[in-house]
């Protein structure tokens, strides 16, 4: 009598397999949203701290920074969703967004200074503007490698067809491609380069979410910031 094998598969199984999950693509999506949203974030971010900073000396620039940073939490919690349900990575929202309930938050003259307070002492609040900047950097770098591995092999599979056209010199990197042997040689390179660059996007879609979550889980704060009772463990040595 046989029975299933339930172990997981190999590492060459699994880089074979690439192209053919779901996940791969979900990651392409992580991917091609970095650049868009991470320039987004960066700019309007940005000016609102360069405008909250150049008018703090009439007061009215205090809620710009206050609402600017605010923004960012909020940005970063976008984060940590898209991290989760595109690449799969366990990425938390800030505390400060954790149960949040618009109808609960303090009027003027009601604990406000107090909250501000709370929310400006979180780790969080200030990894959440870091997080902006390194969105930008990813961004950049996904967009450069999308646009340099898609280049690449849709060159290199596209050789067989495009290589005799008329009035079309085919390069290859530094290589002109004149011979149907050659051309299918570099059609079949293209072919793995498929394979290996879907598995690189993927390690980098899986960095980018990773240090997103990295960055939301610093010093493990904790989303409800209450300290611990002091009297539990006094109480259990005591007994």
């Amino acid at each position: 009598m046989s029975t299933a094998d339930h172990s997981p598969p190999g590492p060459l199984r699994r880089f074979l397999g690439v192209p053919f999950r779901t996940q791969t693509y979900s990651n392409l999506a992580y991917l091609a949203l970095a650049f868009p949203l991470g320039l987004a974030y960066f700019i309007g971010i940005t000016l609102g701290l360069s405008f909250g900073g150049a008018l703090v000396i009439v007061w009215i620039g205090v809620p710009i920074l206050l609402g600017t940073i605010a923004a960012a939490t909020v940005i970063a919690g976008f984060e940590a969703a898209l991290a989760r349900r595109l690449v799969g990575t366990d990425a938390q929202s800030p505390p400060s967004l954790r149960g949040f309930d618009p109808s609960n938050v303090p009027r003027p003259g009601e604990g406000v200074i107090a909250a501000v307070v709370r929310f400006l002492l979180r780790p969080t609040t200030w990894t959440s503007l870091l997080l902006v900047l390194v969105k930008f950097v990813f961004g950049v770098v996904a967009f450069s490698a999308l646009v340099a591995t898609g280049a690449t092999v849709a060159t290199a599979l596209g050789a067989p067809l495009l290589y005799d056209q008329p009035g079309v010199v085919y390069h290859v990197g530094g290589y002109t491609v004149t011979t149907l042997e050659t051309a299918l040689a570099i059609s079949g390179a293209g072919l793995v380069g498929v394979f290996v660059g879907f598995y690189l996007l993927n390690r980098l879609a899986e960095a980018g979410a990773a240090v997103t979550a990295a960055l939301l889980d610093v010093a493990n704060e904790r989303s409800d910031a209450e300290p611990a009772d002091p009297g539990s463990d006094g109480d259990a040595g005591a007994s």
